[in-house]
């Protein structure tokens, strides 16, 4: 399922396209994703202006005009490709690689800007992605939003703030990494990879990054830092984009290349100087990779 920075990759490639212009219709070719389409969608959509294109953890949201938002979730197989034509009705020439095969074409965004119409299209096989229709002001009462921590690229994020949440718990660091409530959108693939950075153990009890008067220690001072920057390294290489994620222009990403620690199980440890080697475990059914003779 495509993380954070996946998200990110899409949002920034469709928002040239996407912001500003005018949503004159919205075509469904079925009634359903993963979940019914909002009653209604099209009508309550089309002829309004797209005032910007934002991120909620792994959530991409449509701003429109009159304090409405499309929410949009990309599931397994999710994925946008922009279509430009010379006549709305005629099948256009690609701006970009199409993504997938058309079969799977189940909503198209027809948009109008100033150089002519666009297509937006969202192409998804497995249809485990899903679309929600709701007013701006209330986002933060939905259900998937109404809990959620601090984003990792936010400035809220900062180890006074994961003092606050460690402090006094003996949860296993790993899993408190991947609580949506601690922190927003960040997934087992960066977290294996931030944890590897800031040389810690995954397996090891979160309050031993706390000092007993509730101060975060230099350890926990390095792993914010080490969140941060695999998450900016990530979207800038353009996302993960395991199995079939695809980004909005329809190029995979790169950053699966540099990998240090995630799906290199048997393989030695790229930390400078260690001897170790990468190892697999199992924690809550999630695999964890980790060099067990650097990660304390």
């Amino acid at each position: 399922m495509p993380e954070l920075p996946e998200v990110e990759t899409v949002r920034r490639g469709l928002a040239p396209t996407m912001e500003g212009a005018s949503l004159q219709r919205l075509e469904l070719r079925r009634p359903d994703l993963r979940f019914p389409l909002p009653r209604d969608f099209a009508a309550r959509v089309e002829g309004r202006r797209i005032l910007a294109l934002s991120r909620r953890a792994k959530y991409l949201l449509v701003d429109l005009e009159d304090d409405l938002t499309v929410i949009a979730h990309l599931g397994m197989s999710g994925s946008f490709r922009i279509e430009a034509a010379a006549e709305a009705d005629i099948p256009g020439v690609f701006h970009h690689e199409r993504s997938k095969d058309e079969k799977h074409d189940h909503v198209v965004f027809h948009l109008q800007r100033p150089e002519g119409p666009v297509r937006v299209v969202y192409n998804d096989p497995r249809r485990f992605g899903f679309m929600e229709l709701m007013a701006r002001s209330a986002l933060d009462t939905y259900p998937a939003f109404r809990d959620l921590g601090p984003e990792p690229v936010g400035n809220i994020l900062s180890p006074d703030y994961l003092a606050t949440r460690f402090a006094g718990r003996s949860q296993p660091l790993k899993g408190a990494l991947l609580d949506q409530k601690v922190i927003a959108g960040l997934g087992n693939i960066y977290v294996c990879e931030a944890l590897w950075r800031s040389h810690l153990s995954p397996t090891r009890k979160v309050s031993t990054l706390v000092t007993a008067k509730g101060k975060p220690k230099v350890e926990l001072g390095l792993l914010t830092q080490s969140i941060r920057e695999v998450i900016a390294d990530a979207i800038e290489a353009g996302g993960s984009s395991l199995r079939d994620h695809i980004q909005a222009d329809g190029t995979l990403g790169y950053f699966q290349h540099s990998f240090r620690a995630y799906d290199r199980e048997g393989k030695p440890c790229l930390t400078d100087g260690c001897r170790g080697t990468v190892e697999r475990i199992v924690q809550s059914g999630r695999s964890t990779f980790y060099c067990r003779t650097c990660q304390k």
